[in-house]
């Protein structure tokens, strides 16, 4: 009796695989091919939002080229050049910063003020920020600068007030610059007592002046100091 049972359960597992065979062959052979992304009935002039992912166009590749020079294009963009341009002019007067002075631009973000410094005809110029920006501005973590002591004439920044150690930041300014370089560093317009907290932080160098300037439409003071 117990053979018989086995017997048929066998008939009934080859049954199984025979119709499931030609279940897949149907799918596989007589199913209609899926339809593209693409309806042939509509409109190509009428715009819509995407479905899914099939109606989703590529975007094309923009080159660093191509893109810098939309932005550089900018109104904006040129209104804060200009303004650099104008500081560092007279930084000329106030300072011994000559065309060959290497400077180092902190926290430069976009490059606008290594820029400005190449317009008025400074050629070494190293802009660093977290997020590099080419071919103006490379990327450094302005608290751990990747270069030796005392390369650089001059060291230059408007982003103090932003910095997460302000200590830390100012340090690795004063290792990189020469001794009888300048520093200087622009933070939120302030008075007489706010200068001499940021000159606190300044253990190497002294004092040269400070005045009120405006940079990226924003009033602001600069503070200069000398590396000693």
């Amino acid at each position: 009796m117990e053979k018989h049972i086995q017997i048929f359960l066998t008939k009934i597992s080859y049954l199984s695989i025979a119709v499931s065979t030609l279940i897949l062959i149907f799918i596989f052979c007589f199913q209609p091919p899926p339809q593209t992304c693409i309806n042939p009935n509509s409109n190509p002039n009428q715009k819509s939002h995407p479905l899914s992912t099939c109606h989703v166009s590529p975007r094309p590749i923009t080159t660093v080229d191509h893109k810098n020079h939309r932005l550089w294009s900018t109104n904006t963009w040129r209104k804060s050049v200009s303004s650099f341009t104008s500081l560092f002019i007279n930084l000329q007067t106030l300072t011994n910063i000559s065309n060959h002075t290497h400077s180092l631009i902190m926290s430069a973000g976009g490059g606008q003020a290594v820029m400005a410094m190449h317009q008025i005809g400074v050629v070494d110029v190293t802009g660093v920020e977290v997020i590099d920006s080419p071919p103006l501005v490379s990327r450094a973590d302005p608290h751990n600068l990747p270069f030796f002591d005392s390369v650089f004439g001059l060291g230059f920044s408007v982003e103090l007030d932003q910095a997460l150690f302000p200590d830390r930041y100012v340090s690795e300014m004063e290792r990189t610059v020469s001794v009888g370089g300048v520093i200087v560093v622009c933070v939120q317009v302030c008075g007489d007592d706010e200068v001499n907290d940021v000159l606190k932080l300044f253990r190497k160098s002294e004092f040269l002046g400070a005045r009120n300037v405006t940079v990226m439409a924003s009033k602001m003071t600069m503070i200069v100091v000398k590396r000693i």
